[in-house]
Parts: C-alpha cells; structure tokens; sequence
C-alpha cells in the first residue's frame, strides 16, 4: 500500500502541479485581458471626457448667446416703448407747420380774428400734448449751424454775425426725446 500511495500521491502531485501551472496561465490570462481592459476603459473614460469638455463649451457658449438676446430683447422693447410714438409724431408734424402758416396770415375782421384765436388755443393744445409725448424743437435761429440738427438749404450773408451761424430758420425741426425726427431747414451765414 506504500507503494499504492506513493503513486496516488505522485498522481495527485502531478495533477496539482498541472491545476498550478494552468491557474497561473489563467491568471496571466486575466491578468492580460484585465489590462487590455483597463487600456480600453481609459481610453474610453477620456474620450467621454473629451466629449463631456465640448458638451460644456458648447452649454457655455448657447448660455452666453441667450444672455446677450435676452439683453437685446429688453433694450429693443424698451426703445420700441421709448419711440412707440415716433411713427404718429412724423404724420403730425406737417400739422403743426400748417398751423404755423396759418397764423401768419394777416386777418383783419373780427370773425377772422375771433378764428385765429380758436386755432391759437386748438395748437397750443395739441402742441402741449405733442410735448407730453416727449416732442421738442429743434432751437435754430441764432445757434451755430450744427448739421445733426440743421438742413442748410440755403446760405446769405450778414456781417454783424459769425460765420457757420443760422440766419433764418424756413421750417421747424423737431426732435423725439433724445432722436432727431427731422432736422430744421435753415439759411446759413457764410
């Protein structure tokens, strides 16, 4: 039985020298797709890295794009509120220079007279509300000739004023809060 045992023994030991070497192979086996693996993995993790970085640049950018048009809406409606009148204050305006005409027509009748003083009163009403609206005039007449405010149609010559100022105003220019809506029509000295 010695004998008997010895050779299971030999047996067992060649099988269990076997089951070492293949689990050695095994686990260089797993070792090796482990770290084939793990290459993989980091690869992967800093390719979705990479992506990740472009996703918030781009969140970023789209982010700071809709801040400035956020900005820009408001600063467009507030000048549309500002000028919403702008549009009626252009139709209106040849009204006021037809007034203008017609109170410098001479009447002598007291009819006539009695309907100047109506229109007086009809314009200075309907100037009061223009200028509630924000209208102004456009001061010429006297002033230096300034061509973001001035149309010079004509020009003359007057000794006792400077050059480049306006000798004679033609027609009212008038301005809209801070936007010129037409500029005043003007002879200029020389």
């Amino acid at each position: 039985m010695n004998e008997e045992n010895v050779k299971t023994a030999a047996v067992e030991g060649e099988n269990l020298a076997e089951e070492a070497s293949t689990s050695e192979a095994e686990a260089t086996a797993v070792e090796g797709a482990e770290q084939e693996n793990e290459g993989k993995t980091d690869s992967r993790i800093a390719e979705l890295e990479e992506e990740l970085d472009q996703k918030e640049d781009r969140y970023l950018r789209l982010l700071s794009d809709f801040e400035n048009y956020k900005r820009r809406s408001a600063a467009d409606m507030q000048a549309s509120e500002k000028y919403r009148s702008q549009r009626l204050m252009l139709e209106l305006l040849p009204v006021l220079d037809n007034f203008g005409r017609a109170f410098d027509a001479e009447v002598k009748s007291e009819d006539a007279l009695a309907l100047k003083k109506g229109m007086e009163m009809i314009y200075q009403s309907f100037k009061s509300a223009m200028e509630k609206e924000g209208l102004e005039e456009i001061e010429a007449e006297g002033k230096e000739f300034d061509p973001n405010f001035h149309h010079a149609v004509m020009q003359g010559q007057d000794d006792s004023k400077p050059s480049n100022t306006v000798l004679e105003e033609l027609q009212k220019g008038y301005m809209l809060k801070d936007r010129i809506l037409r500029p005043s029509m003007v002879k200029v000295n020389e």
